[in-house]
């Protein structure tokens, strides 16, 4: 189970959901629907965990909520 804080927001552009995990540079997903995007980002950050490990690069850990000023 992921700890890490996920944006969920509509796109216009992409006609579709997009989930952003800040914490993991680069990681995000979508979907046609906001469940969709959700469990779609939830395998990617899987997959960007196992690759940074593959390339002995650390993981941030989850941070406490963050703030957004």
């Amino acid at each position: 189970m992921f700890r890490y804080e996920i944006i969920l927001y509509w796109s216009e552009l992409d006609q579709a959901f997009i989930a952003e995990v800040p914490e993991l540079s680069g990681c995000a997903a979508d979907g046609n629907t906001y469940q969709e995007a959700l469990h779609n980002v939830e395998l990617v950050m899987q997959q960007w965990i196992e690759t940074a490990k593959d390339l002995g690069r650390s993981v941030p850990q989850p941070r406490p909520r963050l703030m957004y000023i």
